[in-house]
């Protein structure tokens, strides 16, 4: 499907509030997309915000646009975020802390604390299209302030509109519904943006389903699964780079969690599973180490010390996804974890595409078959006793070279791509109905 000479580039606006400079997985389907779509004769338009407050800062990410067809256009915007000095990174707050403020926003802003960009979007929209029309938009959310940002644009533009659902509106685990009528507002908001949309895409079959059942309007054929990736490039450059930031020891096992630890996303079952197995098994101890890349908060370094693990886990920060992307490729086995049967942690696939073993905390769901095609195990999340007997058979075939590689076949599927190529052409299909 790659782009013909004999005719020229389609034009799409994509509506994302969370964009490089900002980090952390939620920018990287995006931003894959937006790499990507040129080969196959699309030329992106980002709108998004001048980055202010948040939790992370990736200077790499942008300098992959370098050189492409992407125009990235950025607004003010109104909220929360305007509290901190542009640029500003923002420290983890106490998961605690993070909670209140979380319940605080749900309360006071609907559908998120974001909708205060929606008229600075709308109109900024309207002028580029003005300007250079657009042949489609292409909305992506959380935040949800975007979807009702492409309803606006699309009635503007009369122009093709699919959103892309990284996490479920209504049905997110950990939103804080304060009375019966913010769920309704909620669902009224989410159906109008729906009716809007010309197609829908979710990252997983689950949140498909849950929309499906919510609004009886929506058939089978107006959703498409396209699940988060991993950037083949990024591997590449990982794999040839000159090392990890900590240096692997041959004759350790490192295990490795990519990422932040949030709501019930917490290493303490898995902690606590690696401190007992080294209590059953003292020998085992320098053998194992356990690597922690990512935001990290007071209260996990705490909990390190009162297991007396100090000696066997090291704590890197938040690293620049190029450089975070080097301990995974360097590590002998990934673990991740996922409290509920709706969220899509980009890691596993990236852990996926590294080509490593993984060791899956999560419940029943799509995430645990994908882990397990991909020949990892997966334990409840809260399963220590389970945890500790999967990192010592991890261990077993570690120490006698048999840990095994996910299936060729499994890691193309979600080669970012790959993917790209299945969201244009859903693009080329909209413009033909």
């Amino acid at each position: 499907m790659s782009k013909s000479n004999d005719f020229p580039p389609r034009r799409v606006l994509v509506i994302a509030y969370y964009f490089p400079p900002m980090g952390l997985s939620g920018v990287q389907r995006t931003l894959k997309f937006v790499k990507y779509f040129p080969e196959f004769g699309w030329h992106p338009t980002v709108l998004t915000v001048e980055p202010h407050g948040y939790i992370a800062r990736d200077e790499s990410l942008l300098p992959e646009l370098a050189g492409r067809p992407v125009e990235i256009v950025r607004t003010s915007t109104a909220g929360p975020g305007r509290m901190w000095k542009k640029g500003e990174v923002v420290d983890l707050p106490p998961e605690r802390v993070r909670r209140i403020m979380g319940k605080l926003s749900d309360t006071f802003f609907i559908p998120d604390n974001k909708i205060g960009w929606k008229r600075r979007a709308v109109a900024k929209a309207a002028a580029l299209h003005a300007k250079d029309p657009f042949d489609l938009i292409f909305a992506t959310a959380p935040p949800f302030t975007d979807f009702l940002i492409g309803a606006a644009v699309k009635k503007k533009l009369n122009r093709p509109l699919i959103f892309d659902y990284r996490d479920p509106w209504v049905d997110y685990p950990f939103k804080f519904y304060p009375t019966p009528l913010h769920r309704l507002r909620h669902i009224q908001l989410e159906k109008r943006a729906i009716q809007a949309s010309s197609h829908i895409v979710t990252t997983n079959r689950r949140v498909k389903e849950l929309l499906i059942k919510r609004y009886k309007f929506l058939t089978y054929h107006d959703i498409e699964i396209i699940p988060q990736g991993f950037d083949p490039e990024d591997i590449a450059l990982a794999l040839a780079s000159d090392g990890p930031k900590l240096p692997k020891s041959a004759s350790k096992m490192r295990i490795t969690y990519a990422g932040v630890f949030w709501e019930d996303r917490v290493p303490d079952h898995f902690l606590t599973a690696l401190s007992l197995l080294f209590q059953e098994r003292p020998k085992l101890r320098g053998r194992i180490e356990a690597v922690f890349a990512g935001n990290f908060r007071e209260e996990n370094l705490k909990l390190i010390v009162r297991l007396g693990l100090q000696d066997s886990v090291k704590v890197l920060g938040y690293l620049p996804h190029r450089d975070c992307l080097k301990e995974v490729v360097a590590s002998d086995v990934l673990w991740m974890i996922v409290g509920d049967e709706v969220g899509s942690p980009g890691k596993t696939y990236e852990y996926i595409g590294a080509g490593k073993p993984i060791l899956g905390l999560a419940p029943e769901g799509f995430i645990k078959q994908t882990i397990l095609e991909a020949g990892g195990r997966v334990v409840e999340p809260r399963d220590v006793a389970g945890i500790k007997r999967a990192i010592e058979s991890f261990f077993d075939e570690y120490e006698h070279h048999r840990l095994l590689s996910p299936p060729a076949e499994v890691v193309e599927k979600y080669n970012r791509v790959v993917l790209t190529r299945q969201l244009v052409s859903i693009f080329e299909r909209m413009l033909t109905t």
